[in-house]
C-alpha cells in the first residue's frame, strides 16, 4: 500500500460543497473523492507515473 501523507487544503466553500455532494453521489468519503479527482486529472494529463496503479475507491 502506498504511503499516505496528511495535507492541509484551503478550498472555497462552494467548491467544497460541490465536492461533498459529488462524493455522496459516488458513495465515497470527501477525502477519497478529492484523491480520485486528483488522480484522474493527473492520469488524463499524462503526469501520473506509469507504475502508479489504480487503488480501490
Amino acid at each position: 500500500m502506498a504511503t499516505r501523507k496528511a495535507f492541509a487544503l484551503r478550498i472555497d466553500e462552494k467548491t467544497l460543497s460541490a465536492m461533498h455532494r459529488w462524493a455522496n453521489d459516488d458513495l465515497r468519503s470527501l477525502n477519497a473523492q478529492i484523491e480520485f479527482v486528483l488522480r484522474e486529472a493527473l492520469r488524463k494529463s499524462g503526469r501520473l507515473p506509469k507504475t502508479a496503479g489504480r487503488q480501490d475507491d
